[in-house]
């Protein structure tokens, strides 16, 4: 039986928009996420995926795809659906956290630029333009999915 998980993410994308809210995907980041490694903080990137700040978006049932641009240079992203740990309106907090399961949780890439210095893993995380967002820890008015 094919996973709700999507469909859900395709269904908050959608009100986001609707609302003129900024939807925003928090993902744990492992080997099979393509994501920029500089902006992941503690094993997870919170990506803008909204309309303005995505090209080529696509919400599919196994994965998420589009170009987005991080510290003004472009990058194609893929995140697996399995990796989605919530999706919610950056204005309001107002979303749906999902758990990654054990089965799909693995280690994080690797923590180390190009030249060997460890990346500063902050607590904070980034979103697709590279500016901070507000701390995740206050999702109250999440939902969580098993």
């Amino acid at each position: 039986m094919q996973s709700t998980k999507p469909y859900l993410i395709r269904a908050i994308h959608e009100w986001c928009v609707d609302e003129g809210f900024t939807p925003y995907l928090s993902v744990a980041v492992d080997q099979s996420s393509r994501v920029p490694l500089e902006f992941v903080r503690d094993g997870e990137i919170v990506l803008n995926v909204g309309l303005d700040a995505t090209h080529q978006l696509h919400l599919g049932n196994d994965e998420i795809t589009f170009q987005a641009r991080f510290g003004g240079k472009a990058f194609p992203v893929k995140v697996p659906i399995a990796r989605v740990q919530a999706i919610y309106a950056r204005e309001n907090g107002q979303g749906m956290a999902f758990e990654v399961s054990e089965t799909d949780t693995a280690e994080p890439p690797a923590t180390k630029k190009p030249g060997g210095a460890p990346l500063g893993l902050a607590k904070e995380p980034v979103d697709a333009d590279g500016g901070d967002t507000k701390p995740l820890g206050g999702r109250s008015h999440l939902t969580r999915i098993k």
